[in-house]
């Protein structure tokens, strides 16, 4: 039976000269965002301050996570001016922070990995001053790929391990939970880049589960971890087992704290770009 969404989840519609000006750039620059392909609840209040999350590399993910409201499909061919586009749109934005993630490209060699290499140079041609953090597929653990990035230096390096292990085959059946754990440590090993990794909580795990990935992390170095609640997009995804309280992302907070993760989002609403900025 589907359970009733708690107020606390619920977003109001916002229309404003910021929010116009934001999704007029985003059209001009012909470009996506996460938050509108993935129908983030936080669009509008990022909309404000002149914050997107930058989606690059098309619509279509080669992948079908059973959570994801991205469509899964024949990939496009990558658009050589896009990582241009998204440069001038942080221009044009104002941004001080900007955040690009991507669909997972699996048919690509490198997953994509020289196009957010891209994205980063062109950004900082122009607003060198911009952080910037990109949040990336696994690349299948491909460490050419991820030693692409590691010359890139973005700010932050984030990959969304997304959900504990006991859940992760059920609600990624293409991805690898000891890959995204690699993935996170191989960047930290490698660099002083910042790590941060994310995951959604309502897929039937249990707080030992949710402790167990923390630990997990904490022991691939990653710097930062947001946790927020999952919502089912349309009936055709999982459902929601359960959505937790207030106090309980209370508890969360403190478990976090006690595994030894400094820095942290956790709330109802909270996405892995959420405030992003707000954290460094």
């Amino acid at each position: 039976m589907q359970k009733r969404l708690p107020d606390y989840l619920k977003r109001p519609i916002i229309d404003t000269d910021k929010t116009r000006t934001v999704r007029r750039i985003l059209k001009t620059k012909c470009l996506n965002t996460v938050c509108e392909n993935a129908r983030c609840p936080n669009k509008n209040e990022c909309y404000t301050k002149n914050t997107a999350t930058f989606l690059i590399m098309g619509n279509n993910c080669t992948r079908n996570c059973r959570y994801c409201n991205i469509t899964c499909s024949r990939p496009e061919p990558l658009d050589v001016n896009e990582p241009i586009h998204v440069a001038q749109a942080v221009h044009d934005l104002g941004l001080k922070y900007a955040v690009i993630t991507s669909v997972t490209r699996d048919d690509l060699t490198d997953g994509g990995a020289e196009h957010f290499a891209n994205c980063i140079y062109e950004i900082r041609k122009i607003t060198p001053d911009v952080k910037i953090e990109i949040l990336t597929p696994d690349f299948k653990g491909n460490e050419n790929s991820l030693n692409t990035i590691i010359k890139a230096r973005p700010d932050v390096f984030n990959h969304n391990i997304e959900t504990v292990k006991n859940v992760f085959k059920q609600a990624r059946p293409q991805g690898d939970y000891d890959c995204s754990l690699k993935v996170l440590k191989y960047i930290k090993d490698n660099s002083d880049i910042i790590t941060k990794s994310g995951l959604m909580i309502g897929l039937g795990e249990t707080f030992e589960d949710i402790e167990q990935t923390l630990l997990d992390l904490k022991n691939a170095g990653c710097d930062i971890v947001t946790i927020g609640q999952y919502i089912q997009p349309s009936k055709k995804h999982l459902e929601v087992s359960k959505y937790y309280t207030i106090e309980e992302y209370e508890i969360l907070k403190h478990m976090t704290e006690k595994i030894g993760i400094k820095h942290y989002q956790i709330g109802p609403l909270v996405r892995s770009s959420y405030r992003a900025s707000e954290l460094i």
